[in-house]
């Protein structure tokens, strides 16, 4: 089931978030739901704040190369970076929650991530490149930053009324959103 992505503005998305346990009510099915979720809005991660949940999850998906070589796909359960290294490099990214705005962000090329995946197995992975550079973009939600906090203020300034808007609902998006100023109205 596509559940609707939580718009720029709702105060979920700047939650630090809580973890949970193998007990959290309908875990996989929530997990597979904000699959669909993402696949249908032709992301590449998702974090359940996105969908209104404050908890520590978000799932990564990359897709294939244009070699045909598999992608980077993993579910990440109360993942914590442990360590960030190399020269930051600027990627354009953009977020389902503040569609129609893409803005070159600084990262460090190499993470370590620790999580527990959909079966509760704990992993500790070192990532490198597009999969870092997601799984930290998504890893920001769970600690309720966005990629729009690492611009410049002037940068932050010039965007401030198509944010603004994003809020309102006066955006286009392929995908159902939530809008925190327009709470009956989805899209």
């Amino acid at each position: 089931m596509k559940l609707p992505i939580v718009a720029y503005g709702d105060p979920v998305l700047r939650k630090v978030c809580q973890s949970i346990d193998e007990n959290f009510p309908d875990l996989q099915k929530l997990i597979s739901n904000m699959f669909d979720t993402m696949y249908a809005a032709s992301g590449v991660g998702l974090a359940a704040p996105q969908v209104g949940l404050p908890i520590r999850l978000f799932i990564v998906d990359t897709g294939a190369d244009e070699d045909g070589q598999e992608g980077f796909k993993r579910v990440f359960i109360n993942a914590v970076i442990l360590e960030e290294t190399g020269e930051p490099w600027a990627f354009t990214e953009g977020c389902l929650s503040i569609p129609e705005i893409r803005e070159d962000v600084f990262r460090k090329p190499n993470v370590r991530v620790q999580y527990y995946d959909e079966n509760w197995k704990l992993h500790e992975e070192a990532l490198s490149g597009m999969p870092a550079r997601v799984v930290q973009h998504e890893y920001d939600h769970i600690e309720g930053k966005l990629f729009t906090d690492t611009l410049s203020l002037l940068r932050k300034r010039m965007l401030k009324s198509k944010l603004d808007s994003i809020s309102k609902g006066d955006v286009h998006a392929d995908y159902r959103m939530k809008f925190p100023q327009q709470r009956n109205k989805k899209r």
